[in-house]
Order: C-alpha cells, then structure tokens, then sequence
C-alpha cells in the first residue's frame, strides 16, 4: 500500500514540474501565425499564393502553360484547399493557369473582373470553376473577407473601362500594421482614379502593376501607395521590355526597393503583422534589379513661376533666378510641384 501511495505521489510530482515548465515556457510561433505572399516565377505572367493562418488564396494563375508548375508550387508549399481563387482579368497570363489549378484544388469562392469572356483559356477556367459547382463571381469596391488573420478588400475596377487590363480586380491585404496592394494589369488611368476614389492606397509591398509596362507605376499613384517595396512579375528578356525604364524610373524616385521574378526566382515576403522581410530564389544586385539607379538625379530643379520640377539634367531647366532645387523627388511633391512630363515622364 505504501508503495502505491508513493508511486501515486512520484506521479503527481511530475506531472505537476512538467506543467510547470510548460507555463515557463513561451509559446513558439508557427508560420500559420503569420502572412506569407509567394510571387510565383511564372515569367511573363502573373500568379501570387497568399497564406495566413491555414488559410490560402491564389490571386492569378499565369499562362495555361504554367498550370503544373502552380499546382506543384501549392503542394510544395502544404496547400490543400483555396477559399478564395482570383482571376484579376481574363488575359491568359492571368487567367491561363487556373483551370489547372482548380482541377486539382477545390475552391471556397472563384473571382474575376468578367463572367465571360470568348477564349479558350477563360472558357477552360470557366468550365473548371462550374464543376466545382462554383459560379464566376465579380467582385465589388468595398467587399472584404478575411484569411486566416488578414483582411482582405476589394479597391477596384471601379467602372467599366472597355480595355482588359485596367478592368483588373484591385485587392489590398491588410496584416496588422503591413499591407499588401495588388493590381493587376492597371494602368494610369485606373490608377489615378483610385487616388482620386479616396480609398486607402498606402502599401507595404506594392505588387508593381503591368509587369512594370511604361503606362503604370504613375507618379501619383506611386505617392498616394508610398510602398517601401516593389515585386515586378515579369520574365527575362521579354519581347514587351519589360520592366521599362519610365516605370523603374518611377518607382526608384519613389524610393522603393524593388524585387524582380524574371532575376530572383519566387519571391517570398513574409509578415509578421509589424514588418516584411522578404527571401528570393536566386540573387541580383540592386543595379541589375533596377538599372536607372546609377542614373538617378542628384537633385531636382523646380521653375518656380510655373510650379514644374525637372531632373537636374533636364534640357528645359528655368533661368537660374527662377530656380528651386529639391534633394528629392518626394520633397518636390510635398512643396506642391508637379513633374516635367518630358524627364520625368
């Protein structure tokens, strides 16, 4: 008897030092508690996989090309399941992949800035979301949902505007004080109408809009997101030139720290809810990830009777009397000037 009561008080006292320790000890964090975004290499093509909290979103899915790779992509990285599958607009390197995916993954909800759209890609896309008894949905500005601990929320198209890419679905993810925005194939056009909207455009990592194509990236636009990053989607000697030089131009006056897939790899960006730190596949310098660094301006020449500043290498500079210079693009802006539409396109 007595050495079943001591075996029964051996017992208690460890299982009461091993709780114990448990309360000393502090809770590790698993990657479901945070928000991962992997820029998917899909060259010339979109395709982004968001994770958070267990929860997986697909925002494009490349070329119908890339549909294996996406679907190895996703099962590399543990995913089993889609809430959400978006399609930002119905160009094949969008939309392309995606009948694959949802083939393969089977989805809470399927977006597009269509419902229809006359190419076989689409149509395939289409045909894969309807077997999975799940209708095309458009997307409103203004809806939201979340995943896993992250908002997501609709921005834009805010109308019709006839041309494929700037009807791309705007979405912005928002984990804790980190913020994604991506915009599909937009241009300046939509962009400026988003700042104009008033929506909150202010991002962490900005998804670089039309693969870095010379008719996005706005300057204003570019002020109104004010990223600290950049991942341009895009692949390696292109026949569009892309990224161009007016974009990165842009976006180094911006002073974002660009990313890029076609030199990279997969570029992986992970939040924990306070900052974003990023890995890539492969390494590039900052001068190959952005060449017009080594041509940035010293400074900036405004004209103060007209209210336009210039690169200090600009053909049209004012008379020196005239003359305002700013240590930087950003500075030039917040003094209330407008860029010269011919240097600083």
């Amino acid at each position: 008897m007595k050495k079943r009561l001591l075996a029964l008080l051996l017992a208690l006292f460890l299982l009461l030092t091993l709780c114990a320790c448990g309360l000393d000890t502090p809770a590790t964090t698993s990657a479901e508690d945070g928000l991962t975004v992997y820029f998917l290499d899909v060259g010339q093509a979109d395709s982004a996989l968001v994770t958070c909290g267990g929860e997986a979103m697909l925002i494009d899915g490349g070329n119908v090309a890339d549909a294996q790779y996406v679907v190895s992509a996703l099962a590399q990285r543990g995913v089993t399941e889609l809430q959400t599958v978006v399609a930002t607009h119905c160009d094949e390197d969008h939309c392309g992949g995606l009948a694959g995916v949802l083939a393969k993954y089977p989805a809470g909800r399927v977006l597009c800035s269509v419902t229809e759209y006359d190419t076989k890609a689409f149509s395939d896309f289409a045909k894969y979301a309807a077997a999975q008894e799940r209708a095309i949905e458009q997307p409103q500005p203004g809806e939201s949902w979340g995943l896993g601990g992250a908002t997501v929320t609709v921005l834009g198209p805010l109308r019709d505007y006839g041309d494929n890419n700037e009807n791309s679905i705007v979405l912005r993810i928002d984990y804790g004080e980190t913020s994604f925005l991506f915009t599909g194939d937009i241009g300046i056009e939509a962009e400026d109408e988003l700042v104009e909207s008033g929506a909150d455009l202010s991002a962490t990592v900005l998804k670089a809009p039309h693969h870095g194509s010379r008719g996005s990236s706005g300057y204003v636009f570019l002020r109104a997101t004010a990223p600290q990053y950049g991942v341009i989607s895009v692949g390696a000697d292109n026949s569009y030139g892309h990224p161009t030089e007016q974009a990165l131009s842009r976006l180094r006056d911006a002073d974002v720290q660009l990313y890029r897939t076609d030199l990279q790899g997969t570029v992986t960006a992970s939040s924990d809810g306070k900052t974003v730190t990023f890995t890539t596949e492969r390494t590039a310098t900052a001068e190959q990830i952005n060449p017009t660094l080594k041509n940035a301006p010293a400074s900036y020449i405004g004209n103060i009777n007209s209210g336009v500043f210039h690169s200090d290498t600009c053909a049209s500079l004012p008379q020196e009397q005239n003359q305002i210079t700013f240590d930087s693009y950003e500075a030039a802006l917040t003094a209330g000037y407008r860029p010269h539409k011919k240097c600083l396109p």
